[in-house]
């Protein structure tokens, strides 16, 4: 039996990287995350 616990938070909590310090610093990211999607994506269709 599956019992729903009420008193817990809902959902799976977001964890979310500030990086506006980084930026402050002259950092700027040299890929796009679609990119950086599409990049990792390839990689693992050649690995397997």
């Amino acid at each position: 039996e599956v019992v729903w616990d009420e008193s817990r938070p809902d959902g799976t909590p977001r964890k979310l990287l500030d990086v506006s310090r980084l930026r402050g610093m002259g950092w700027a990211p040299r890929v796009s995350l679609s990119a950086g999607i599409r990049e990792t994506l390839q990689w693992y269709q050649e690995q397997t």
